[in-house]
């Protein structure tokens, strides 16, 4: 069982020369600030406080590089984009940090691009979609907080992320709905991961 074992923070990487070697499937985690990409991973590994998360949109300023001892997996997770509040030399610097990482990458498998569930696509997660497909790398739209806004309001989300990830080609065609709170779509995520090592 993947997520049974135990995951552990290996390090923070603010350059690519910091990242490990390329010896074990990677998957990334991208998302607009505070779209609630450390619960989701906390959610993914079952366990409580892996990631840090923090109210403070902006938070995690570098490539946070998570691994379990004996499994072939890696997990990264991206810097957020949109609010961060930080100067804009720095929001530069990892930006091309994250467009490095996408592109120069071998052993990265799959981003999950994580979507808000009450709001759906906005214009930066559009943005990243776009670099994933020029840089060719596979990407699946992941909705999160789906226990937040009312079932109209999921479903209408839902509806324009799928209309946002049609006819993308590097896009995965389905859309995994989660609920960090809930557990929602937690084992479909799993599921997905598990699939992509397995092939």
């Amino acid at each position: 069982m993947l997520f049974a074992r135990p995951f552990v923070f290996v390090k923070g990487c603010v350059r690519i020369a910091d990242l490990p070697p390329m010896d074990r499937t990677e998957i990334a985690f991208a998302g607009r600030s505070n779209v609630g990409k450390s619960s989701l991973i906390n959610a993914l590994v079952g366990m409580k406080d892996l990631a840090r998360t923090s109210n403070t949109p902006g938070r995690t300023q570098e490539l946070n590089i998570f691994e379990a001892a004996d499994a072939e997996l890696r997990i990264v997770d991206m810097p957020g984009y949109g609010f961060a509040q930080a100067p804009k030399p720095k929001v530069e610097a990892w930006t091309r940090l994250i467009h490095q990482y996408l592109t120069g990458r071998a052993t990265l498998r799959r981003v999950y691009v994580l979507i808000d569930g009450r709001h759906g696509p906005r214009g930066n997660d559009v943005s990243v979609m776009n670099e994933l497909d020029k840089a060719a790398v596979s990407y699946q739209a992941v909705l999160t907080k789906a226990d937040k806004p009312s079932e109209k309001e999921l479903q209408s989300a839902i509806a324009d992320t799928l209309r946002a990830i049609a006819k993308r080609p590097a896009a995965h065609p389905d859309l995994i709905v989660t609920s960090s709170e809930k557990g929602t779509g937690i084992p479909d995520l799993r599921a997905a991961i598990a699939h992509l090592l397995a092939h």
